[in-house]
């Protein structure tokens, strides 16, 4: 919580936040303030979104739609005294509410171990002495002490910053750490004027302000307690992701919006409640799809049920009631549930080895139809670090790293050189060209082609007079530490990261700030980066051995900087021969090539040096900051006249496995979109870099190629009509806020888009609580973490593409469980109505099949050949396909059409046996009180139903091993197999399913044949002949599969087609360049067109 301050603190001078929060700047709280402020403000910890109770799970779980079905099935049949099925009816239900109690609530706890705050301790001064107390315990008035590395425990404002630096990207995206100063005098950003409200500054620029969680890269500070908890900066954004907001139109407001208004809003949000405890109006699409199932399934029960009571006059006794039944029970897949849940139980355990952790049980599935990933760049796309990927020195040699993706590591990699500037170098492209038919590649990888021709034409680097003295500065003039760690045999650094870029790019040359110490380097003064004046400088003395030609009886100052801040201090630029005195036209060439490699995503540094006259002695009085402009005398004399040694291009460089991984995005029919808190250019060039945008926006039409990349500013001014007009929504916005990430959210929902969300910081929380699918980093912050509902654990892009692969497959298998559960349902249903048709010598119907086959079918026969669809594996074309249609979920037409004709097959094969051996063999006998008991007159009907029984249970195991594809034929599953006949490998591919259908085939004789049980349980007998006619009809219900799959691939009926080209193609090196491109794999497809006529590129996509 935060204390009462007549401004924001951040405008106050710190003595006067001290006065009013009664403590002391050296001294601190006393004892006896601690614990009445304790009793007065709330612990310091963000209440976001904790575990959730277990009974909340347990209670979301017992009212599930199907759940509730069940709940009624079961009353009724205790309430007719039918025990046996409302027992097996209460084991289901106990049997899905388990399963999905126990994996959610396992779930939570696997993510109480990323629920935790980056620093648990906080350095304190308290009564005139420093303790470390844990975070929650810190109050409003307490003194901080803080140092490199350190986790800020609260929102501080500062009043002291030695060469204090705090990385903020996880409050306000920005990857550069943020320079802290102590002055109260901060001016409006862009002007002049000092700030007088907290409004004119935002969050970034209170650079007098330490912002609770961020971390300290560099220097040290002491600051004041002004606000903890949910009261923080970084507690407001989390109180933002938790915040319920009203539907539009639900408001009880009669004088705003009228008299009928309270009428309006209680009908609305009473509709709202009941959808919600049913599952109609919330959760994912197939959530929503199977409780509508649910409740459309059991309303068709109760129609069935009316029919039977029709047939038999209403004459309600507990005969037709059980018939009834029979019928509702038969319509409702009972094991559907506990299948689905156990799928997405595997599902999750194999996402949690490739390091993705399922907070939500259902967003697993979600991922299937995601159209669009809105990501952040910084630690998603990229690794989150920096290192020097371009030095340019003013003879224009360009030295370049190249095939280094480890930033800390300084043996990785090479170093190659090249006469020229990096802007002559970008002109060379000749994008015309490289659309010619002369220029298309086939398969070959870049690195084989292009770039690495390049790299062999570059000799490798070597350590010139120049490139020495570039080099020296930058090892010298850095605070950061690059070491080898023998134990853990790895490279380890420390510091900000910039400087430790600049650290790792000299100890590629052996040339690193511990070694030059080491040769008698000695360091005498030292002027800190100011950020008023964006730069800084040491001063050295030079070793009487060293081999840079520099005389040790002179002291040498060395700078770093923003280029034209350094630039406007130097008088010459170069050494040796090439040396130059700066002038105008000079000044233009370094900034041109600045430019060149800003535009490149790299941030730009200036490095320069000054031989200083004689023996350094000055130091300066203090190496405190002041306000911008107070620079002392020392530091002014020291800092001009400079020689500039050359320009240092730094950039974060992508994840290895980002561009893979957003190419076959593309080729899922996903579109990535980057929103990110960095400079436009820098921004643009990641987006070329990894894929997002092609190199040449030329390939796009203009209104697209001029507001793929935008900056939020530009996005934030446009209204909702003017974004939903945009031909495309940006691919890149840069400078982004929180509440431009939302809006972005909010546009593409406009567009029916399904979108996931993946960011790290706190500033991500807001989108990730929106967003359909919320995907945090491991690393990531609490709040972000507590927002999403996938976690990324290795915070790798490429995880959520397997994340999606998985998604998919998930999705394909419930649809062919789905279709092998409600197939048999229909297929149950007619016979049973059909059976209404058989009138025993009393006038009662008899059933076909026993209401106990049903359950034995239904739960046992049916369910674990369901159990091992779930575990097929993903189709080979899985991400070469659209992504899943959200309005109709699993229910796509193929399975709604597939389901009726295999439920009519077998409904009609099985009524055909009935028939035959009833009328065909026994003359119409079906005895009297057959449904209830065994006599001699009721065998017929006995043996009839034991055919059917076996009938049924041969159809729905043959047709799960059919359902493994559903348009290929069984006999040739995989049409890449040479093989002349694959069935048995195929089938075997998928052990458990394998085994399952073999064993329930095998479980029909002692069911059938063992006494008692056959008769007294499952109303039916031995039989004998009979197995001429299951085997039989088990071989027609093949046929006719097979049959209708023939239909369906000839004339290309109800087919899924693949994802169709976008006007480039992200993420692919070529599509970087062209909008077309050919591969060895494009032949195969020449001459193949799709459903509407247009031909199919490489990978099956369809070109306009």
């Amino acid at each position: 919580m935060a204390a009462t301050f007549p401004k924001h603190p951040f405008l106050l001078p710190s003595q006067e936040v001290a006065d009013i929060l009664e403590t002391h700047l050296d001294k601190g709280l006393s004892s006896a303030q601690v614990a009445q402020l304790s009793q007065k403000y709330p612990s310091n910890e963000l209440q976001v979104a904790g575990a959730i109770s277990w009974h909340t799970i347990f209670i979301r779980q017992l009212f599930n739609a199907m759940i509730l079905v069940l709940f009624f099935a079961m009353a009724v049949s205790f309430g007719v005294k039918d025990y046996i099925e409302g027992t097996v009816l209460a084991v289901v239900i106990v049997l899905n509410v388990s399963i999905g109690f126990f994996q959610e609530y396992g779930a939570e706890k696997k993510m109480d171990a990323l629920r935790a705050l980056s620093s648990p301790s906080a350095s304190v001064v308290r009564d005139g002495k420093m303790v470390v107390i844990p975070n929650a315990e810190v109050v409003p008035g307490d003194i901080i002490m803080l140092k490199m590395g350190d986790t800020i425990p609260a929102d501080l404002r500062l009043f002291e910053a030695m060469n204090l630096a705090c990385d903020e990207q996880s409050l306000t995206g920005e990857a550069a750490p943020v320079e802290k100063s102590t002055e109260n005098n901060i001016l409006v950003p862009g002007t002049d004027k000092v700030a007088e409200s907290a409004d004119e500054v935002g969050i970034g620029d209170r650079v007098n302000i330490a912002h609770s969680t961020t971390i300290v890269r560099k220097g040290r500070g002491r600051g004041i307690v002004i606000a903890t908890g949910m009261a923080t900066e970084v507690g407001k954004i989390a109180a933002s992701t938790t915040k319920k907001e009203r539907k539009a139109g639900r408001s009880m407001n009669w004088k705003k919006y009228g008299k009928r208004q309270p009428i309006i809003g209680a009908t609305r949000r009473a509709y709202d409640f009941f959808g919600k405890f049913l599952g109609l109006t919330e959760g994912t699409p197939l959530q929503i799809k199977l409780s509508k199932l649910a409740y459309f399934l059991f309303f068709c029960a109760l129609i069935l049920a009316v029919v039977v009571f029709a047939c038999n006059h209403f004459d309600v006794s507990n005969e037709v009631i059980i018939y009834a039944i029979s019928t509702g029970i038969a319509i409702i897949p009972e094991s559907l549930v506990a299948v689905l849940t156990i799928t997405m139980v595997v599902a999750t355990t194999v996402m949690r080895k490739a390091n993705v952790v399922v907070r939500d049980l259902s967003a697993l599935e979600a991922l299937g139809g995601v159209t669009n990933i809105c990501s952040d760049k910084t630690g998603t796309l990229t690794q989150g670090a920096m290192i020097v990927k371009k030095a340019w020195l003013p003879r224009s040699t360009v030295y370049t790293v190249r095939d280094s993706m480890d930033p800390n590591d300084p043996t990785v990699g090479t170093v190659t050189y090249a006469e020229g500037s990096q802007r002559e170098e970008s002109e060379k492209r000749d994008y015309d060209q490289e659309r010619t038919t002369q220029a298309i590649k086939f398969d070959i990888p870049e690195e084989k082609g292009v770039r690495n021709k390049k790299a062999a034409e570059e000799p490798q680097a070597e350590v010139t007079p120049e490139l020495r003295l570039f080099l020296l500065s930058a090892a010298l003039c850095n605070l950061a530490t690059v070491r080898y760690d023998e134990n853990d045999q790895a490279w380890q650094t420390t510091g900000e990261p910039t400087e430790i870029a600049l650290q790792v790019f000299a100890h590629r040359f052996a040339l690193g700030k511990k070694k030059l110490a080491s040769a008698g380097w000695n360091q005498v003064a030292e002027f800190p980066f100011d950020s008023s004046i964006k730069r800084m400088s040491v001063v050295y003395d030079a070793p009487a051995d060293n081999d840079s030609g520099l005389d040790p009886q002179n002291s040498v100052v060395f700078a770093k900087g923003a280029v034209e801040r350094v630039l406007d201090l130097c008088s010459h630029v170069g050494t040796g021969d090439a040396q130059e005195p700066i002038s105008d036209e000079l000044k233009e060439k370094v900034l041109a090539q600045m430019s060149a490699l800003a535009s490149h995503g790299q941030r730009v540094l200036a490095i320069a040096y000054r031989v200083w006259d004689g023996k350094f002695s000055a130091a300066p009085s203090s190496p405190e900051k002041g306000p911008a402009g107070g620079e002392d005398a020392v530091r002014a004399s020291v800092e001009k006249d400079l020689v500039l040694l050359g320009l240092a291009g730094i950039y974060d460089p992508p994840r290895r496995e980002t561009t893979p991984a957003i190419q076959e995005c593309s080729s899922a029919g996903i579109k990535v979109h980057m929103l990110t808190g960095d400079h436009p250019e820098t921004a643009r060039a990641i987006a070329r870099e990894v894929g997002i945008i092609p190199h040449d926006l030329s390939v796009l039409p203009a209104g697209v190629a001029n507001s793929c990349v935008q900056k939020a500013t530009d996005f934030d001014k446009l209204s909702d009509a003017e974004i939903d007009a945009m031909d495309e929504l940006p691919l890149v916005i840069a400078r982004c806020a929180p509440e431009t990430k939302t809006r972005m959210i909010e546009a593409l929902r406009r567009r029916n888009a399904f979108m996931a969300m993946t960011g790290d910081g706190v500033n991500d929380a807001p989108s990730l609580s929106r967003a359909d699918v919320g995907i945090a980093m491991g690393s990531g912050s609490d709040v972000a973490k507590s927002a999403a509902t996938i976690v990324l654990s290795d915070d790798k892009f490429n995880s959520i593409v397997a994340a999606i692969r998985e998604g998919r497959r998930m999705f394909d298998n419930i649809q062919k469980f789905i279709l092998h559960l409600l197939s048999s349902n229909v297929g149950e249903v007619i016979l049973l109505i059909a059976g209404l048709g058989f009138r025993d010598q009393s006038g009662f119907s008899v059933f076909p099949i026993s209401p106990i086959q049903i359950l034995w079918i239904n739960m046992i026969t049916s369910s674990f050949p369901a159990f091992g669809l779930g575990r097929e594996k993903a189709s080979l074309d899985v991400m070469r396909r659209p992504p899943n249609d959200k309005r109709r979920g699993v229910f796509s037409k193929q399975i709604l059409a597939d389901m009726v004709v295999y439920g009519i097959l077998m409904g009609v094969c099985t009524l055909m046996t009935f028939i035959i051996v009833i009328y065909g063999r026994f003359g119409g006998e079906l005895g009297i009180d057959c449904n209830k008991n065994f006599s001699e007159s009721c065998r017929p009907v006995f043996r009839a139903r034991a055919a059917v029984f076996a009938e049924l249970t041969w159809l729905i195991l043959v047709s799960a091993w059919e359902f493994k594809s559903i348009r290929r034929s069984m006999f040739r599953l995989n049409e890449r197999d040479s093989s002349k006949f694959p069935l048995f490998k195929d089938l075997y591919e998928n052990r458990f399913l394998f085994w399952a259908v073999l064993i329930g085939g095998v479980s029909v004789f002692p069911v059938v044949y063992i006494p008692v049980l056959n008769q007294d349980v499952f109303k039916h007998t031995g039989i004998s002949w009979e197995w001429g006619i299951v085997v039989a009809m088990t071989l027609f219900y093949v046929a006719g599969v097979e049959a209708w799959k023939f239909v369906k691939r000839s004339f290309q009926i109800l087919e899924d087609h693949r994802a169709v080209d976008s006007m480039w193609y992200q993420g692919s090196e070529e599509g970087k360049r062209m909008s077309f491109s050919m591969t060895i794999r494009s032949f195969r497809s020449w001459g193949r067109t799709d459903s509407k006529g247009r031909t199919l590129t490489s990978g099956g996509d369809s070109a306009a």
